[in-house]
């Protein structure tokens, strides 16, 4: 292992590398700002012209996915608790199943531009407008989400790690990274998010290959990666210990795991908005299958670097050893360690990171901008024209970039209060999933069920999410794994192993805990979801049974059908198109303006009239 006085250093080919990222997603924005006319309405900016097929938005997706936390952050995972993180690989075919065959049909049959317009149609307005200021100001996982809040930290986690590491400049890559998506998304609208954000996958998985190859080289085969690991006790994939209070088990990442992930790609506006742009029911269920496929290749590369990292700092453990001050350190100090004598490697795994920044921070720009303009704007000024709308998009992109810019400053001040309150707020997720569940789910739910429900899941959720915060579980419940100084400033002779438990590292706090502490708040960070849906649900259902909800008729519009699965071993597109005519949805055209979805408002409704369209939209 190399000392930090033969570590490597920033060169000029890496910033060339790290710039050059830079700009090639500034000029896909410049692009796609002009290409065919330009941005000029709402449905071209904020949907694409729902024109998008599979393989791109399914590449955006999984880029969205792949953010800076996934390159820093899983293989330092997996360093600190094994290979069990692997297990994902099952949670993520559940999650794009259910996403796939329950929400995305109803969301694409509706041509909805926002998700939570759908609350409005099938419950009110109220509900809609508290999903849509929810999303606006709340995190939606601890993993992913697309609010002002969390794309702050996006935006400055990141810059921090790799700038304490390798020198690189702090603010000039936050300023850099933030005004340069802002400058993309505001000017070429989503179709600028989905290409940038191919572009961006393959700057991660060339960042990935890059460390994975190189170690391979450095420790003599993947053999002996395999091998240090095992002995370590890194490949501990199977823990079927059904105690829901530890952190990380085959059934709390299955279970828990598909609830937190199906939050975010069933009902988050920033995953649903790319596949129901696509251009027909098919190429988005075909986007979201394809992306499994990318998410399955993220998890092998993570988990890779993950073990590379514990083989070749098995003996010495840089964060115990003060060589970093963070986990998340660990992979930047890796890239110059073993990369030193490759400039301009250490700055295309920076790029790598910062890809996954600019994606996810992409996204929510673009999700902020349609649910402000959908369900803030829209509803309040009826008359404007759809030039009007496009421009208010674009202000909006405009605002919500410097607003993140903004926030990734106060991240910088608060520190871990802002982790905390990120974590809080993460809270809201498996609510906001419950009331989705129920309205798409179950006809006879109502509004009044909808909103005991949802206010029921989140003081279920907030409570054991604050406790948790309060008394964090003990490290027996996280099962952190032995790391070993006994190598470090060792260059020869025979090695004594000095590893030493993690128990010793996070000692017990000294304050007596209650009883609480050590049970309900220790429920794994996977459970606050399931257990905010569950509530939800099932509240949900016991309120509208007792609020008339059984004599109400729902439009089955509103409802997953059975046609809706069926319609997967249709034979050709006409007869789909013969299920919209009979369901008969959204009859006027653009006479009724100021009712329609804005972003659809100039497309004829008439299906009869050209067999190639679904709801005016070409397949």
């Amino acid at each position: 292992v190399s000392s930090s006085s033969r570590m490597g250093h920033f060169t000029v080919w890496d910033y060339v590398v790290f710039a050059a990222m830079l700009l090639i997603s500034a000029i896909i924005g410049i692009y796609y700002a002009f290409v065919g006319g330009g941005q000029k309405t709402s449905k071209e900016f904020l949907m694409a012209g729902r024109s998008m097929s599979a393989l791109p938005v399914a590449l955006s997706l999984t880029a969205s996915f792949m953010s800076a936390v996934t390159v820093l952050g899983t293989p330092a995972e997996i360093y600190r608790y094994g290979a069990i993180f692997c297990i994902f690989a099952i949670t993520y075919g559940l999650v794009v199943l259910c996403s796939a065959e329950i929400f995305l049909p109803v969301f694409y049959k509706l041509g909805i531009t926002s998700t939570y317009e759908y609350l409005e149609l099938r419950f009110n307005k109220y509900l809609r407008l508290c999903g849509t200021v929810l999303f606006i100001i709340q995190t939606a996982s601890k993993l992913q989400s697309c609010s002002t809040l969390y794309t702050g930290i996006v935006i400055y986690a990141p810059a921090l790690a790799l700038n304490q590491v390798t020198g690189f400049d702090l603010w000039g890559a936050v300023v850099a990274t933030g005004v340069v998506c802002t400058f993309y998304c505001t000017l070429g609208g989503l179709k600028a998010v989905v290409w940038t954000d191919v572009f961006q996958v393959g700057i991660m998985v060339a960042g990935f290959a890059s460390v994975i190859i190189r170690s391979v080289v450095v420790q003599e085969g993947i053999g002996r990666i395999v091998n240090d690991s095992y002995h370590g006790g890194r490949l501990n994939f199977w823990d079927f210990d059904p105690n829901p209070l530890q952190r990380h088990t085959f059934w709390t990442i299955v279970i828990g795991g598909t609830f937190t992930w199906t939050g975010i790609y069933g009902v988050n506006q920033s995953q649903v908005q790319r596949y129901i742009a696509c251009k027909s029911r098919f190429h988005a269920k075909l986007s979201l299958y394809i992306n499994l496929v990318g998410l399955w290749a993220i998890l092998v590369c993570a988990t890779l670097c993950g073990l590379a990292l514990y083989s070749i700092y098995k003996d010495c453990d840089p964060w115990m050893d003060n060589q970093v001050s963070a986990l998340d350190q660990l992979m930047p100090y890796l890239v110059l360690d073993i990369m030193r004598d490759f400039p301009g490697v250490p700055g295309l795994f920076v790029a790598s990171a910062y890809s996954g920044t600019l994606s996810t921070v992409s996204s929510s720009i673009n999700a902020l901008a349609a649910v402000t303009v959908e369900d803030l704007i829209k509803p309040y000024f009826k008359s404007l024209s759809e030039k009007q709308l496009s421009w208010t998009s674009m202000g909006m992109s405009l605002f919500y970039g410097g607003v993140c810019i903004a926030m990734a400053a106060v991240a910088s001040l608060l520190g871990g209060l802002l982790q905390a309150a990120l974590s809080i707020f993460g809270m809201v997720g498996g609510p906001l999933l419950g009331l989705f569940a129920l309205g798409i789910l179950c006809s006879f739910a109502n509004g009044i069920g909808a909103f005991v429900g949802l206010v029921a899941g989140f003081i279920i959720s907030l409570w054991v999410g604050i406790g948790a915060q309060i008394y964090p579980p003990l490290p027996e419940r996280t099962k952190p794994l032995y790391l070993s100084t006994a190598g470090c400033n060792i260059t020869s002779g025979n090695l004594t192993s000095t590893e030493i438990p993690l128990t010793t590292i996070f000692s017990t706090p000294g304050a007596e805990r209650p009883a609480l502490a050590d049970n309900w708040y220790s429920l794994s960070y996977l459970y606050f979801s399931t257990l905010g849906t569950l509530v939800t649900v099932v509240v949900g259902i016991i309120i509208s049974l007792l609020t008339g909800g059984l004599k109400q008729n729902t439009d089955p519009k509103f409802l997953l059908t059975k046609e809706d699965f069926l319609s997967n071993f249709s034979r050709s597109e006409t007869e789909q198109v013969k299920k919209v005519e009979v369901l008969n949805w959204k009859p006027y055209t653009v006479a009724d303006e100021g009712t329609d979805n804005p972003a659809f408002s100039h497309i004829e409704m008439d299906v009869a009239s050209d067999k190639n369209k679904v709801n005016g939209i070409h397949i």
